[in-house]
């Protein structure tokens, strides 16, 4: 073939208008991926479907042909069989393939062994990174565009190379396409993605990569605003299914929920509101997002303790704590109604006083003041004491409780015994 072509190579022209063809000629080529199209369709068809051969063709040929210029063309051959037209259709002219993603069969294991044509690819040729996830995103894009199988499909091998890194979460943000969710694409198409992912890694994971790109709490998105509520969003993901990423996500509304009451509550002690108010608006919180009385304790504390800037000197420090602390005792008492809350309140007062070694001595103090406010009482105190304190400084702080649990369980058996003769 070259040999005849030279035979029919024209007279030269004169030299500028030598310049001016070859210029002309780079600009064809620069923006026609169709001789480029017509090489990787050639060659994909002699591998036929054998994918360590398709492997090692795009590899030889990576030296050979410019994939940097034409990485979306290549791209789209190896999804879709040949160049895809904008909106997601094949171009009724071209050459196509059936070695492509789309062609292959409906199934895990066929779409993993694509997914390591794609890997050994963008690992040999580095510079292709970045046009696979511009190609990825378009794909999304045009997922109304694609039969449900092709999408099916689609939605397995992406999942699949999101959980091996070839590429990042953040190409999810297509997925929040104002079309694609109002019809339901992102949501169908999310539960394959996401069932792929899972299976190579696990939810872990999953929530690992999200958290990086600030994915983490969008994934209520993927339906219109007037469904995005826990409740669908979990109903919708159990039943197909995903119970782990219902149950992720219902966790991270959780998380934002108890975020938001914390900054909420050392807004209102800062301003002064009155208790009763800071109690009403909390109890609403509770029942709104879920929240159990043990966790808002704990919130309550770390918020009443974030309030004050505490003395240095460890001799005042106690003081300054009683005296503040006596302050919020009702606020305390009106979330420690059950025994597991007052467990709760002595744990996190443990570890307050041992993570601020200034507070190491003040620890017996502020539990005889909650004894005393009611915040407190004796059951949850002989249990923290006897078997349910941390091991953070235990050896201190049980030394320090020594006294006021024999104490009690002297006051408990006298109880016990004005109660048998009463009787």
């Amino acid at each position: 073939r070259v040999s005849f072509m030279n035979n029919q190579k024209p007279q030269k022209p004169t030299l500028s208008g030598q310049r001016f063809k070859t210029r002309k000629r780079d600009e064809k080529e620069r923006f026609d991926p169709t001789q480029f199209q017509d090489c990787i369709i050639q060659g994909l068809t002699e591998t036929g479907t054998d994918l360590e051969a398709v492997a090692k063709f795009l590899d030889a040929s990576g030296a050979k042909l410019d994939y940097r210029r034409y990485a979306e063309t290549l791209f789209d051959i190896l999804v879709a069989g040949g160049m895809l037209a904008p909106g997601g259709t094949l171009a009724d002219d071209m050459t196509r393939t059936n070695v492509c993603v789309f062609a292959a069969q409906e199934d895990l294991e066929t779409m993993q062994a694509f997914a390591q044509v794609f890997n050994k690819l963008i690992r040999r040729y580095k510079y292709l990174e970045k046009g696979f996830e511009d190609e990825v995103k378009k794909l999304l894009l045009f997922l109304k565009g694609f039969s449900e199988s092709e999408r099916n499909k689609l939605a397995m091998l992406t999942g699949i190379l999101l959980a091996n890194g070839t590429l990042n979460a953040s190409i999810l943000n297509s997925l929040y396409n104002e079309n694609l969710v109002k019809e339901g694409v992102s949501a169908a198409f999310a539960v394959k993605l996401f069932k792929s992912w899972i299976n190579e890694k696990d939810i872990n994971a999953v929530a690992v990569s999200l958290r990086k790109v600030n994915m983490d709490n969008r994934l209520m998105e993927l339906f219109p605003a007037n469904k995005q509520s826990v409740e669908h969003f979990s109903k919708y993901f159990t039943e197909a299914g995903l119970k782990e990423l219902s149950e992720y996500v219902r966790n991270q509304q959780s998380i934002g929920a108890r975020k938001e009451l914390q900054k909420e509550l050392q807004e209102q002690m800062s301003r002064g509101d009155p208790f009763k108010d800071i109690i009403l608006y909390v109890k609403e919180e509770m029942k709104k997002n879920n929240i159990s009385e043990q966790t808002v304790v704990a919130i309550i504390w770390s918020s009443v303790m974030s309030t004050v800037e505490w003395n240095k000197k460890e001799e005042l420090v106690a003081e300054q704590a009683i005296k503040h602390l006596k302050q919020y005792s009702p606020l305390l008492a009106a979330f420690t109604t059950q025994g597991q809350s007052e467990l709760t309140l002595l744990l996190k007062i443990q570890e307050y006083c041992y993570d601020n070694i200034h507070f190491m001595k003040a620890f017996q103090k502020i539990v005889v003041l909650f004894y005393k406010a009611e915040v407190l009482s004796e059951e949850p105190i002989l249990k923290w004491y006897k078997d349910a304190h941390l091991a953070k400084g235990k050896s201190v702080f049980l030394e320090q409780m020594k006294k006021f649990v024999e104490w009690l369980k002297n006051a408990e058996e006298g109880n016990q015994q004005l109660v048998e003769l009463v009787h």
